[in-house]
């Protein structure tokens, strides 16, 4: 990614600030999110491993400076700063595979202003876009259970690195493959592939696509039936080659494809015919702008037989929400070695930040392993320990003291001024973590419809802090 995949008004600002020689500043930014999408209970943090990639080696080429200097006014001083950029920030974050909830933050940075401007847009476009993808892969994988889930969404997604990194988030969010092969050589994730309906269209019927097909990958003979009629054609001739090509093999027919149609009445007519055949081990994939509700209904309320579903424009493309929504606020200013908080005021009360440096822990209870809720804290603040009194911040008479539990704490140090000092786990150990921490959120939350609220508190510091500087700023207080 170039070094000026970023907003016009990061390096305006940086301008202003090296035109009055308050470059050197250190500020604080908090990167989370205000609502989950699709009304759903929890959402999952993907991203990561793009911004590492994308922010740690951060070069300005000199067509680009010259650029900035020519169309943007920006200043020598500033450009010379951008011509020998090296982070100085630091950077934590919670680690992917996560649960998250709104007004958490999920990454913070420490830096000079300059410089966390910059890397502003690059983590806003990884985070936002992975965590969408991931948390919808998630939900889908609620859905079909302990069904086989492979994403398909290449096609539709909007551009490839979209493509690329969503067949990640995807993976990580709960799927057991995709159809990228780049996503297989890069993160070594399972993919999986068979034909499409031109193969098939090349032959003078089904019966010779297959047959062709089978004596090439006997191993791995996956079917698609409907390119001309399922049950008239497409299954016959799948009986039929596995009767005449496979079977003298030693080898077995593996699976076939519905694409179309009522999969429902489908998949059960297709069932019979392959049981009464003999062949009750041929597993039935089904796709066709398949979402979380649909194979709900499929494997729920209507005891649809599909062994694997085939998910991609709902998913690649987040669904009827494509939006995830995280924003990166200021929330604190370093001076005379002090930290002064920051608060922005809004007249949507949900828009009001949280100000100063902060930390989030999420208790879990000892004896369900479950978790209770996540509590953030201003930085010099003690790490929760029981008894320990969690309140509602919108209502604070609503309260609730807990005890034997464990404080961990979300955010992990990534970089320490500007140095990489997070191992990155790979694909599949970031899927095991999401399923582990899956585990810790009780099943009324991971509902469809109306999931049980999972609450993010603050501790009563942060709260008296937030509360007097709204009163100061809208001067309640003098």
């Amino acid at each position: 990614m170039k070094a000026t995949f970023t907003d016009c008004y990061e390096f305006t600002m940086g301008n202003v600030e090296f035109l009055e020689g308050r470059q050197n500043e250190i500020s604080y930014f908090d990167l989370f999110f205000r609502k989950i999408p699709q009304k759903a209970g929890y959402a999952i943090f993907a991203g990561l491993e793009k911004v590492i990639e994308d922010i740690k080696n951060i070069k300005f080429e000199e067509e680009e400076l010259k650029f900035l200097k020519e169309e943007l006014g920006c200043c020598d001083k500033y450009i010379d700063a951008l011509r020998n950029f090296k982070l100085e920030c630091d950077i934590s974050s919670v680690v992917e595979g996560t649960p998250i909830f709104p007004n958490e933050p999920i990454m913070t940075v420490r830096g000079p202003k300059w410089q966390a401007d910059i890397i502003e847009v690059k983590l806003l476009n990884s985070v936002n876009y992975q965590s969408l993808v991931a948390t919808k892969a998630s939900r889908i994988r609620h859905s079909a259970k302990d069904k086989n889930l492979l994403e398909f969404g290449a096609r539709r997604a909007q551009g490839d690195s979209a493509a690329l990194w969503g067949s990640r988030a995807a993976y990580i969010g709960g799927f057991n493959g995709v159809s990228v092969v780049e996503a297989g050589v890069k993160w070594g994730i399972p993919v999986s592939g068979t034909m499409a309906h031109s193969f098939v269209q090349k032959y003078d019927s089904d019966y010779e696509a297959f047959k062709a097909y089978a004596k090439a990958f006997p191993d791995n003979a996956v079917f698609l039936v409907d390119t001309f009629d399922v049950l008239e054609s497409g299954i016959p001739a799948s009986i039929r080659v596995h009767k005449e090509i496979l079977e003298p093999m030693g080898k077995r027919l593996k699976a076939i494809r519905l694409d179309s149609g009522d999969l429902a009445y489908l998949s059960k007519r297709v069932r019979k015919l392959f049981d009464l055949a003999g062949m009750q081990d041929v597993k039935i994939i089904a796709s066709n702008s398949l979402n979380e509700y649909k194979i709900f209904d499929l494997l729920a309320d209507q005891n649809a037989p599909i062994d694997t579903f085939g998910v991609g424009e709902n998913l690649i493309t987040g669904g009827n929400e494509p939006v995830f929504g995280c924003v990166y606020k200021l929330v604190a200013i370093e001076k005379d070695s002090k930290i002064e908080p920051r608060i922005k005021i809004s007249e949507n009360v949900d828009k009001i930040t949280i100000p100063g440096a902060k930390k989030t822990f999420r208790l879990i209870d000892n004896n369900t392993n479950k978790s209770i809720a996540d509590v953030i804290l201003l930085e010099n603040e003690e790490t929760p320990s029981a008894p320990y009194e969690l309140f509602d911040p919108k209502d604070i008479t609503k309260r609730k003291v807990v005890s034997n539990f464990t404080a961990v704490p979300l955010l992990t140090p990534i970089f320490k001024k500007g140095e990489l000092v997070y191992e990155l786990p790979s694909a599949k150990e970031s899927k095991n973590y999401c399923i582990e921490q899956l585990d810790t959120l009780w099943e009324e939350m991971k509902r469809f419809h109306y999931p049980h609220k999972y609450y993010v508190d603050m501790s009563m510091e942060l709260w008296e802090l937030k509360n007097k500087m709204i009163k100061e700023r809208r001067g309640v207080l003098k």
